[in-house]
């Protein structure tokens, strides 16, 4: 879920805006799906704590078989770039907070979120999720003004990395670029990826959140 915040866009993403690339390409093919996710989290409006654990639920079913489904599709060489990554760890975080439950209720099966392996499919499907975790510093202040959550004390999926995130973000915008290339067939994998993986996310929330 690539951030909508304008200050963020303006940011981080104007840059590659004007110019053809592998990001206008993802952006274009998930509009929908996009569009979708954003309806159903309604992160920008304010909700009680008990949706908020659910959304987390969410999240924390869903990242658990998606960074497995990524660590297969990813080359050996970026495992590790990959794994210093991961935000698995923060939603456990707020999850213990809460005293919640780790499993998503109702328990339903998460979708397949790579339609096959590769680099460009690993990359198509880290769009989605690097997107969402910029957008999550939007989420952040929010979440200290309507429910008084702060990083550490149940806040800390959507904090993420904090001020590092920016550079991070920019990092990834590069990697996907090289990684991706200008070949049409890789940019269909990856667009193809990115939409399965907001699809995965879409019937995991749906349940949850309708």
């Amino acid at each position: 879920m690539p951030p909508d915040s304008p200050a963020m866009v303006a940011e981080v993403l104007a840059p590659t805006a004007a110019v053809e690339g592998v990001l206008p390409a993802l952006r274009m093919a998930t509009r929908t799906q996009h569009d979708r996710i954003e309806e159903l989290l309604a992160l920008a409006a304010p909700m009680p704590p008990a949706r908020y654990v659910a959304i987390l639920q969410g999240f924390q079913r869903f990242l658990t078989g998606w960074e497995s489904e990524l660590r297969d599709a990813m080359p050996t060489r970026l495992q590790g770039w990959l794994a210093a990554r991961s935000r698995l760890g923060f939603v456990a975080q707020d999850l213990a907070f809460f005293g919640a439950d780790e499993s998503a209720p109702p328990a339903h099966a998460v979708p397949r979120c790579l339609p096959d392996d590769g680099v460009a499919v690993a990359f198509g499907s880290l769009y989605v999720i690097e997107g969402s975790a910029l957008g999550g510093q939007v989420i952040t202040p929010r979440l200290e003004r309507d429910l008084g959550l702060v990083p550490g004390r149940g806040a800390s999926y959507f904090h993420g990395f904090g001020d590092r995130t920016g550079g991070m973000w920019r990092e990834f915008r590069l990697l996907a670029e090289q990684e991706i290339g200008t070949d049409p067939a890789r940019r269909r994998e990856a667009c193809r990826s990115a939409e399965q993986t907001f699809q995965a996310l879409i019937a995991t929330f749906e349940p949850l959140l309708s």
